[in-house]
């Protein structure tokens, strides 16, 4: 399944260090040769002063004791250049002076420990540089280190109030220029699946966050490939189904630019009602979701190890197809739509039974002729004239947080 892995498309817009993790679980799910993997970190930590790592893995790519001159050449230059920063970082810390030439020190002493891997280091110098710095450019800087530092960290919560002090600078007028901005905006987007897919309420972040007319367009612009986390979010959250339509609307307008298995799941179901294409669209859906750094994540329970996001994303895509099959039907084969859900007869049976004596479907089971009964349901006008108020509180909300959000930051900027 490495034709729909993204990691090549998401690296352009990540720093080089938010890179590494997503080859570790590459590597780990052998999708690549193990030696271009290697080959890759290789390249990859030339951008870093990470010089014992880059030097470890090169000893395993080659299988040999040695490494290049040229390494231990670069490593002499890191401790020295350490070496030096610390000096002047205790020497500010003595005189407690600080001018123009000490707050420099004091960045690139953090930038410095963030390319030599001490993230913990790093996110504490860099704090207290931007409380510290007048330049709106190197404080951007900053905040941007900051963040990867605490996304590198898994600090989530420290991470997400971050992700929104940038969001926050990104969306302001005066910000650089349009054209900047457009590049940021993608930027900030792609980051922030680090922490959306990790934090306990990041499937409600992402949504909130790509929706906006303002980041739904830079995904149309120049970031279709992000439409598979915006998806994935909004078939397992059941809270937000009320966004489905709108996201339909976005995957057709984009199909020419990019589709994978997920975004061609939710179109076969939904616009050309292709039960058998779901189906097998769905089969591929699970390897996909295996195979994504930010979607497969694994947990250990016992001596077991499970996907969570996995089998919350089979579960209700399996509850999308019995809803739509049931809207277009009367009298239902178990077997025929067990066959539909993936699941054995005796799997699909139990799972229907269940769905049906838990919601408010208005259904039963002729055990007999194996058939599932759908009563006649007429539409309640009241139900649906709720449903259009919730969409439209939505869009209102979204609509006043796009004009809020750039005008309280313009104002923190002219304080």
């Amino acid at each position: 399944m490495a034709e729909h892995d993204l990691t090549a498309r998401m690296a352009g817009h990540l720093d080089c260090h938010l890179v590494l993790p997503l080859l570790e679980f590459l590597q780990e799910r052998h999708l690549y040769p193990e030696e271009e993997i290697l080959e890759a970190k290789i390249r990859l930590l030339r951008g870093t002063n990470m010089v014992d790592y880059a030097m470890d893995i090169h000893k395993s790519r080659y299988g040999t004791d040695d490494v290049p001159e040229d390494m231990v050449k670069r490593r002499a230059e890191v401790v020295s250049r350490l070496t030096s920063l610390g000096e002047a970082i205790d020497n500010i810390h003595q005189n407690q002076q600080i001018g123009p030439d000490q707050i420099e020190t004091l960045y690139q002493y953090a930038k410095f420990q963030f390319d030599c891997g001490n993230y913990s280091f790093a996110a504490q110098y860099l704090h207290q540089y931007r409380a510290l710095c007048t330049n709106i450019e190197r404080s951007l800087s900053a905040l941007w280190g900051k963040l990867a530092a605490e996304i590198l960290m898994q600090n989530w919560d420290v991470a997400l109030d971050e992700l929104n002090r940038l969001k926050e600078i990104i969306d302001s007028k005066n910000f650089s220029s349009p054209l900047n901005q457009l590049q940021n905006r993608i930027w900030l987007m792609h980051w922030s699946i680090f922490i959306f897919y990790n934090h306990e309420n990041g499937r409600n972040g992402i949504i909130d966050l790509f929706f906006q007319e303002r980041y739904l367009n830079a995904i149309q612009t120049n970031a279709p490939h992000l439409l598979r986390y915006l998806a994935t979010a909004v078939v397992v959250n059941k809270r937000r189904r009320n966004m489905l339509k709108e996201l339909i609307k976005v995957i057709q307008q984009e199909q020419h630019s990019y589709k994978d298995p997920i975004t061609e799941f939710l179109e076969c179901l939904f616009v050309n009602y292709d039960f058998d294409g779901a189906q097998q669209k769905l089969i591929e859906c699970e390897e996909v979701i295996l195979n994504d750094p930010f979607l497969g994540k694994r947990i250990e329970e016992g001596n077991s190890i499970t996907v969570p996001l996995r089998d919350e994303f089979l579960e209700n895509a399996r509850l999308f197809i019995f809803e739509t099959y049931c809207r277009i039907h009367r009298s239902i084969d178990i077997g025929m739509l067990s066959q539909k859900l993936n699941m054995r007869y005796d799997e699909g049976e139990l799972w229907i039974m269940n769905l049906v004596r838990n919601s408010k479907l208005d259904a039963k089971i002729d055990s007999v002729s194996g058939t599932l009964i759908m009563t006649t349901n007429h539409v309640n006008i009241h139900e649906q004239f709720i449903e259009s108020l919730k969409n439209l509180n939505m869009r209102t909300s979204m609509l006043a947080k796009n004009i809020v959000e750039p005008a309280q930051a313009t104002q923190q900027a002219t304080r």
